[in-house]
């Protein structure tokens, strides 16, 4: 099932038991807590002044993986005193912080996300660019049964697929094997 309208949208993609969570506005029992970047904040002792408090949660209520400028521009928008530079230093001390974790998805830009969050991974559409958060039990017990046989224990992992649609001219088949950047020279 596909929810549509705003929801938080889930599909089931078979019988291999995959979830697929696709972003959208959530509704008010599936997002997180609102305020949790600023109480993150609190708990660590930073000094919460307004700009860093709109800032917080411009990133507590995003639906999706943001960049500085859009973030600022979010910001921008509800108060017009909060500099580029102003969005760049409170990240920075929120990811220092571990506040949120720092993504890139190849195309050029550092997108943020809370860092105190369940584990997902990451299917990155290269036509549209659009982020699709997933979660596969399969997939995680497959990595740690290969490590487990290469003598190790898995600690962290990130993974990120990089797609286009079945249905588009660049399928499957005829997708380029590396990442976007990569190169031959």
């Amino acid at each position: 099932m596909v929810a549509s309208g705003g929801e938080v949208s889930y599909k089931h993609a078979g019988g291999d038991g995959w979830i697929v969570a696709l972003r959208g506005k959530a509704s008010a029992g599936a997002r997180r807590r609102a305020d949790a970047i600023e109480r993150a904040c609190r708990e660590r002792g930073l000094r919460m002044t307004g700009q860093r408090r709109t800032i917080a949660r411009i990133l507590d209520e995003a639906e999706d993986h943001p960049d500085v400028v859009e973030l600022h521009r979010r910001a921008a928008a509800v108060d017009d005193r909060i500099s580029l530079s102003t969005v760049y230093r409170t990240v920075r001390l929120l990811q220092t912080e571990g506040i949120l974790e720092r993504l890139d998805f190849r195309d050029g830009r550092s997108r943020y996300e809370q860092a105190a969050r369940e584990h997902h991974d990451h299917l990155i559409n290269l036509e549209t660019g659009a982020v699709i958060e997933f979660r596969s039990e399969e997939i995680e017990a497959l990595q740690t049964e290969i490590a487990r046989r290469l003598g190790y224990r898995v600690v962290y992992h990130r993974l990120e697929l990089y797609a286009v649609p079945s249905d588009s001219p660049a399928g499957p088949l005829d997708a380029p094997a590396g990442p976007p950047d990569s190169s031959d020279e």
